[in-house]
C-alpha cells in the first residue's frame, strides 16, 4: 500500500478501476481529471478528508489494491473535514471566490444565449463577439491573471494541483478561440459547440478551485502571505474597478435580454 500512496493516480486507476469509484464517493473526482499525475497520498492532503472518513477511504482501497496488508496511511497533520459546512476564505481567497459568482452567473445563461442568438444577423454577431469580450476580458485577463501571476506563483509550479488548474484554463482559451473562429466562418452550430463545452471546462473548474484548491492553499498560506496576496489582488481590482462594472453590467443586460426572449418564447 506504501508504494501505491506514491503511484499516480491515473495509473492507480487503470491498474484498479474501483479505486475511481471509491474516491467519487468522497467527492474526489480524480478519473476525470485531465493530467492525472496526483499521487495518493498528496490527493488526501489536498482534499483535506476528515481523520475518520479518511481511515475509513483508505480501507477500502487497501481491500482493492493490497487486500489483506497492512494499511500505510501518509503522516501528516490533518484537519477537520473541509466540506463540511461553510467554509471560511481567507480574504484574498474570498475576491476571487466572488468573481466566480457573475462568471457562473454567465455560465448559466449559455443555453439561453446560444438557442435564441442567430449568428447570421448582425445583432447576433455583436452578442456573440461581446460575450467573446466578456470572457476573454473578464474571465481570462482579469480573474485567472490574478490566479496565475499572483497567486500560484506563491506555489510550486511543479505540483500536480496546479497543472491541472493551468490545463483547465489552457482548455477553455481553447473553447473561446473556437467559439471566435466558428463565428467568422458563420458555423452556428460550432460556436453552440465552443460555448457549452467552455460552460463544461469552467463549471467543473470552478468547483475544484472553491471547494478544494483554495481551501488549501489557505490552510498553507502564513497570515503575512495572506495579507501580502490580498494587498497585490485590490491594487489589481483598483485598476480594473471601471472596467469590472461594465461587465457586470454586461451579464446583468444579458440576463435581462435573455429571460425576456424566454418568456416571449414560452407566450
Amino acid at each position: 500500500m506504501g508504494t501505491s500512496l506514491q503511484t499516480p493516480i491515473k495509473e492507480l486507476i487503470g491498474r484498479y478501476p474501483k479505486v475511481g469509484n471509491i474516491l467519487d464517493e468522497y467527492g474526489i473526482g480524480c478519473v476525470p481529471c485531465s493530467v492525472g499525475t496526483c499521487a495518493l497520498g498528496d490527493i488526501l492532503e489536498i482534499h483535506n478528508l476528515s481523520p475518520e472518513n479518511e481511515e475509513i477511504l483508505m480501507i477500502r482501497i487497501a481491500a482493492v489494491v493490497s487486500p489483506g496488508k497492512p494499511i500505510e496511511r501518509p503522516a501528516r497533520k490533518r484537519g477537520s473535514d473541509a466540506r463540511q459546512g461553510k467554509i471560511a476564505y481567507s480574504p484574498p481567497m474570498k475576491l476571487l471566490v466572488d468573481e466566480h459568482v457573475l462568471i457562473k452567473k454567465f455560465i448559466g445563461l449559455v443555453p439561453a444565449l446560444v438557442e435564441a442568438t442567430d449568428i447570421a444577423s448582425e445583432s447576433g454577431r455583436e452578442r456573440i463577439i461581446a460575450c467573446v469580450d466578456f470572457i476573454r476580458s473578464y474571465a481570462d485577463r482579469f480573474h485567472h491573471a490574478k490566479e496565475e501571476d499572483i497567486l500560484f506563483a506563491r506555489f510550486d509550479q511543479g505540483l500536480d494541483i496546479l497543472k491541472v488548474m493551468h490545463e483547465d484554463h489552457r482548455r477553455g482559451r481553447a473553447c473561446v478561440r473556437e467559439v471566435f473562429e466558428a463565428l467568422e466562418r458563420g458555423d452556428g452550430e460550432k460556436v453552440a459547440d465552443g460555448f457549452h463545452r467552455y460552460s463544461e471546462v469552467l463549471t467543473e473548474h470552478i468547483k475544484k478551485e472553491d471547494g478544494i484548491l483554495y481551501p488549501w492553499m489557505d490552510r498553507i498560506l502564513s497570515t503575512r502571505e495572506v495579507g501580502e496576496l490580498y494587498s497585490r489582488f485590490r491594487e489589481v481590482d483598483a485598476n480594473f474597478e471601471e472596467s469590472g462594472k461594465r461587465y457586470e453590467s454586461f451579464v446583468i443586460d444579458l440576463e435581462n435580454t435573455l429571460g425576456a426572449r424566454s418568456a416571449e418564447v414560452a407566450r
